[in-house]
C-alpha cells in the first residue's frame, strides 16, 4: 500500500483547558487535492497549521513520508518546510509592492539565488498564471481574481511539493467561489503539487477534490472520496452538508450530486415496473477555452446561468438537475417517456436559441474586459431509461444522442 505523504496518528491539541483536536487520524496522499471541511470553529485551520509546522501537537504523531516529524533533525525539518507553501485566505499581498515584487519575495527571503535566476523564475510564474500585463501594477490596481492569481503565483514560485489553502473562497460570491476553485484545480494539474485546502464550500469542492476530510466534534469523522461522502450517514451530514446544499440549490437551481443521488434513489423506489424515465444531458463545449481566454469568472457565470436556465424549464415540471462534471449538467425527468421528453427539450431549445444563449453570453461579458474572440457551443441530448436500469447507463446514452443546440462567437469589447 502507498505510504501517505502526510499522516496524523492520534493527534491531540489543546489551548489551555479547551481541546480543539482530539485523537485525530488522517492520511493525505501525494499529487491529490485533499479538502478539509467542517463547521466554523471545528479546528480546520488549527489542523492546517500543524501540517505546515506552525503548531505542534500535545499528543500523537505527525509523519511525513512515514517519518515522524518530531524525530527529524533541524536540517531535515528545514528541508521539509521548504517543500511547503501557504496561500492565505486574504491573499496577504503587500500593497506597497508590485505584483512582480510580491512574487519574488519568497525567493529573496528563503534562497541565495542570483538576481538573474530569481527574475527568470518570477517571470515564468507570472506568464504561467497569466499576469504578464499586471507584473508592475500594485495589488490595489487588480481585480479580485487577478489578486488571487498573484497570491497563487507567489505560493508556487519556490516550486513547492505541497500547497496549503486556508478558506480560499471566503467572502466571495457564488460565481467567484467556483472561479477560484477552478483556478486551483487547473494549476494543481499543471504544476502537479499536492493541494490541501480548508473549505466550507459544499458542494463546490466536490468538483476539484480527490479526497474529503470531515472534522466534527474535534475528530475526523469521515475520510474518503466526494462520492463516498454522498453515502455518509452521521450527525455531521445534517448539521453541515444539508444546510449548505440548500443554499447551493437556492443560488444555482441545481442540486448537489449527493442530493441528486438521493432524489433519484427515491424516485427509483417509487416507480412501477412499467414506468420509464428520461435523462437530458447538457454540455458546455469550449468551456476550457473560455477559462483560458476570458478568465474563470466568465466561465463560471456561463455555468451558473445555464444551471438557472435549465432549472427554469425542467424544474417546474418535476425535473431535477445537477452539475455532473465541470462542463456538464444532467437533468432527470422522473415520469416522462422519450416522446414527451423530446417534446419538452424541443421547447427548451426554441426558447434557448431565441433568447437563452444570448442572455447567458451577455452575463459572461460583464465579467471580463478582454478584447478577445471565443467560440463556444451548447450540446443537448436525451435518452429513456427503464425502471431497473442504472442511471449512469442512461446518462451515457443521452450523451451519445447529443446535438448542438446553440453557438456563440463574439468579441468582448472594452
Amino acid at each position: 500500500m502507498t505510504t501517505p505523504l502526510i499522516e496524523f496518528k492520534n493527534v491531540t491539541k489543546r489551548f489551555g483547558t479547551q481541546t480543539v483536536l482530539d485523537k485525530v487520524n488522517l492520511q493525505i496522499y501525494e499529487g491529490q487535492v485533499t479538502t478539509i471541511i467542517g463547521l466554523s470553529g471545528s479546528g480546520k485551520s488549527v489542523l492546517l497549521k500543524h501540517i505546515i509546522g506552525l503548531l505542534k501537537p500535545d499528543e500523537g504523531t505527525i509523519l511525513f513520508r512515514g517519518q515522524p516529524v518530531n524525530e527529524m533533525k533541524k536540517a531535515e525539518m528545514n528541508e521539509l518546510m521548504s517543500q511547503m507553501s501557504y496561500m492565505f485566505q486574504s491573499n496577504a499581498l503587500f500593497g506597497s509592492m508590485t505584483v512582480y515584487d510580491n512574487i519574488a519575495l519568497p525567493l529573496l527571503e528563503k534562497t541565495k539565488l542570483h538576481k538573474s535566476e530569481i527574475h527568470k523564475r518570477v517571470m515564468a510564474r507570472i506568464e504561467q498564471t497569466e499576469l504578464t500585463e499586471a507584473a508592475h501594477k500594485f495589488p490595489s490596481e487588480l481585480s479580485g481574481g487577478m489578486q488571487k492569481r498573484a497570491a497563487l503565483a507567489r505560493a508556487l514560485v519556490t516550486d513547492p511539493k505541497v500547497v496549503l489553502f486556508d478558506e480560499p473562497t471566503t467572502g466571495q460570491d457564488p460565481v467567484r467561489k467556483n472561479a477560484i476553485l477552478s483556478m486551483i484545480a487547473q494549476y494543481q494539474r499543471k504544476f502537479n503539487f499536492t493541494a490541501i485546502m480548508v473549505s466550507h464550500e459544499i458542494p463546490d469542492v466536490y468538483f476539484i477534490s480527490n479526497s474529503i476530510l470531515a472534522l466534527y466534534d474535534k475528530e475526523v469523522v469521515f475520510q474518503g472520496t466526494p462520492e463516498e461522502l454522498g453515502d455518509f450517514e452521521h450527525p455531521f451530514t445534517d448539521e453541515v452538508i444539508r444546510s449548505l446544499e440548500s443554499l447551493q440549490r437556492e443560488l444555482t437551481g441545481l442540486y448537489s450530486q449527493r442530493q441528486f443521488k438521493m432524489l433519484n434513489r427515491t424516485q427509483f423506489q417509487r416507480r412501477k415496473s412499467d414506468e420509464s424515465y428520461c435523462v437530458a444531458v447538457f454540455t458546455l463545449s469550449g468551456l476550457d477555452a473560455i477559462k483560458s481566454m476570458l478568465g474563470y469568472d466568465a466561465a463560471q457565470v456561463i455555468i451558473h446561468s445555464m444551471g438557472l436556465y435549465v432549472d427554469k424549464h425542467f424544474g417546474s415540471i418535476g425535473g431535477f438537475s445537477t452539475r455532473r462534471n465541470h462542463d456538464e449538467i444532467v437533468t432527470v425527468l422522473p415520469y416522462s417517456d422519450l416522446q414527451e421528453a423530446e417534446s419538452i427539450l424541443k421547447q427548451f431549445i426554441a426558447d434557448f436559441q431565441e433568447k437563452g444563449i444570448r442572455d447567458i453570453w451577455e452575463e459572461a461579458q460583464k465579467k471580463t474586459r478582454l478584447e478577445k474572440c471565443v467560440d463556444f457551443a451548447i450540446l443537448a441530448g436525451v435518452a429513456e431509461g427503464q425502471p431497473i436500469e442504472e442511471i449512469d447507463a442512461v446518462i451515457n446514452s443521452a450523451r451519445g444522442q447529443q446535438k448542438e443546440i446553440g453557438r456563440m462567437q463574439c468579441a468582448v469589447k472594452e
